[in-house]
């Protein structure tokens, strides 16, 4: 049998608002010699479970391999300000004023890359895919692009790194990147 393997995020306002209408059953993770709940990983489907810890008495990797689907229900506060699906439709598609990342002051508010304002600075995004890219900079395996021009970047920075390093999946990157243009949009419509 060919098991799939996936990485799904699904983002929410209220991971626990939405959880609390949803049977499942929250992954395990270990630590140290004890399983302990995944903080963010939950299964849908039945899959053996801890009595006691209410948890998944298989480690997630473990799992995956056995072919359990599990996916990451992940808190976004910044959803919480959308009103509606007309609305996150208009921030989404709206273009961001991109010269704000480059604020220090602005870009500290920033999703995901509110601690990396001189790497914005550097870095000049002006489109979703060169923000995504700069989420991928961000990560240790991908840093050594941070000086080099977008088309170098570009060349590079989505393949898999061979020594295991951290990086970040394209789909991840670009998800994020979205989500931070509708936050750049949300901050720049409260301030009207």
């Amino acid at each position: 049998m060919k098991i799939a393997k996936t990485d799904i995020d699904i983002d929410t306002a209220d991971r626990e608002q939405v959880l609390k209408h949803l049977k499942h059953i929250p992954a395990g993770i270990k630590d140290k010699d004890r399983m302990k709940k995944h903080n963010t990983g939950v299964y849908f489907t039945d899959i053996p479970v801890n009595p006691l810890a209410k948890v998944s008495n298989i480690e997630y990797k473990e799992a995956e391999e056995r072919g359990y689907f599990k996916l990451d229900i992940l808190n976004v506060s910044l959803y919480k300000d959308v009103k509606d699906e007309q609305h996150l439709d208009k921030l989404v598609s709206q273009e961001p004023l991109w010269e704000l990342l480059e604020q220090e002051d602005f870009s500290k508010l920033l999703f995901h890359v509110g601690d990396h304002s001189s790497i914005l600075k550097t870095m000049k995004p002006k489109t979703i895919e060169q923000l995504a890219m700069v989420l991928a900079v961000i990560r240790p395996a991908k840093r050594y692009l941070l000086k080099q021009n977008w088309q170098e970047i570009e060349s590079n920075v989505w393949n898999k790194p061979t020594d295991g390093s951290y990086y970040f999946k394209k789909a991840h990157a670009v998800a994020y990147a979205h989500a931070i243009v509708v936050q750049m949009n949300l901050i720049c419509e409260d301030a009207v």
